[in-house]
């Protein structure tokens, strides 16, 4: 088998299981095109696979902030809009702001939009379990895990 065959197993259940979640995005500040982008920086991992009982899926953020900056572009035609329609200096402000926000500790791609994309991708993770769980799942890909 391959080194990700139980990532593999998990394929099927996860295409089911975007579609539920979807719900979940709409009511988020993401675009449904921007959660795609985040969760190609979601990594899956389980903790404690050798034991089903205890073992958790857990989203693996750490490759997130490296498409912060682009979901933040993705925000700059509509939102970017709206605060020039606001402000009267849509040029320098978007750009100003941006700065502000750099400085101010936003970080890359702005700490708060990232700390949201981190507690959905758990929430994520915790409905595929759930639905691996109940589908008599877990197990066998918990233990394809605790092999490889």
């Amino acid at each position: 088998m391959s080194d990700n065959s139980w990532r593999d197993m998990l394929a099927a259940e996860r295409m089911r299981v975007d579609q539920e979640f979807e719900d979940r995005v709409q009511s988020s500040s993401f675009s449904r095109q921007q959660w795609g982008l985040v969760m190609t920086a979601v990594e899956f991992d389980i903790e404690t696979p050798s034991d089903p009982e205890t073992a958790q899926l857990i989203a693996d953020t750490n490759s997130l902030p490296s498409v912060m900056d682009q979901i933040e572009q993705m925000d700059g035609g509509s939102m970017g809009g709206a605060a020039g329609g606001t402000g009267g200096t849509a040029g320098g402000g978007g750009l100003l702001s941006k700065l502000a926000s750099l400085l101010s500790g936003g970080g890359s791609g702005g700490g708060e939009r990232q700390r949201e994309a981190e507690s959905l991708a758990e929430e994520y993770a915790e409905q595929l379990q759930e639905r691996l769980e109940k589908r008599d799942r877990w197990q066998s890909i918990c233990e394809q895990a605790a092999e490889e």
